[in-house]
């Protein structure tokens, strides 16, 4: 799970993404706002602040870097670009490959033990 968190005016938002299921959770103030499965290698989302005005997140792959890059936009001007590296990729990738082995072995043994 990679997670993007930024602070805009009195607003905390959270974007978490998932690079093992494509599931993306938006967060405002710690309240979850939306939810959606997402396969392609960019996304996009509005979202109205605590003040009354729009925001943007655009969040996409890029394929030259291979960094996930977080864009934020409030009134269509851009304030903040975050990025998540490879490293960060890979490290979550081999902590769900981790858990699933670790799940795998446990259910080996209690069937041998049962």
């Amino acid at each position: 799970m990679v997670t993007f968190k930024f602070a805009i005016n009195q607003d905390d938002i959270e974007l978490q993404a998932s690079d093992w299921c494509g599931l993306e959770k938006i967060y405002i103030n710690g309240q979850h706002i939306s939810s959606k499965l997402n396969f392609s290698q960019q996304s996009e989302y509005t979202l109205m602040l605590n003040d009354g005005k729009a925001a943007k997140l655009h969040l996409l792959l890029d394929p030259i870097t291979e960094q996930l890059v977080c864009r934020i936009y409030k009134q269509n001007n851009l304030v903040a670009s975050l990025k998540q590296g490879k490293r960060e990729l890979y490290r979550s990738r081999l902590q769900i490959q981790q858990g699933m082995l670790a799940i795998g072995v446990t259910a080996v043994f209690l069937l041998i033990l049962g």
